[in-house]
């Protein structure tokens, strides 16, 4: 095989793999349903209807360095990266063999999708020589180094619902 059609053949593998790959790249989350169909018709009762969304996750650009004057190194030389996602759904629903009364039939829990925003962990560290000093002939001074933690952050708002009513 010549290696031009070597090179069309994997230009050509390569653009369907991109336009294959790429609704699955833009959407937010992936829906997921727990088939337990086949439990009920072998267990003739009715089971649980079990479904929700696993979020993607999607890292954000980190913030550089910065440079301070008189340090060697820069400040925040491992930078923290955000990251955002969503806490996944859930929607369970169960059948209730009326222990509440005729009009009770389900016991249902719910947990909307929430956006969580983290960052993760970043370090600061400066080295143990000064920056070049006049004084010194242009020579650095031998310092204490420096090395700090960036505490890594999470913001979001979960929250959950716990129904009893009639009908599945």
């Amino acid at each position: 095989m010549k290696s031009t059609t070597r090179g069309t053949f994997a230009a050509v593998i390569t653009c369907v793999a991109a336009a294959v790959a790429t609704p699955a790249v833009a959407a937010d989350a992936v829906p997921v349903v727990v088939p337990l169909q086949g439990a009920e018709q072998a267990l003739d009762m009715e089971m649980p209807k079990v479904s929700g969304t696993v979020p993607l996750v999607k890292p954000g650009s980190p913030d550089g360095p910065q440079y301070v004057e008189g340090r060697l190194l820069p400040d925040r030389a491992l930078p923290q990266v955000p990251v955002s996602a969503g806490l996944p759904e859930l929607d369970v629903r169960a059948p209730l063999p009326r222990v509440l009364g005729d009009t009770f039939d389900h016991l249902s829990t719910t947990t909307p999708d929430s956006t969580m925003r983290t960052q993760t962990p970043g370090a600061s560290l400066d080295a143990p020589l000064t920056a070049p000093r006049p004084e010194l002939l242009g020579l650095p001074a031998p310092k204490l180094p420096e090395a700090g933690l960036l505490a890594p952050a999470l913001q979001g708002a979960p929250g959950a619902s716990l129904d009893v009513a009639p009908g599945l």
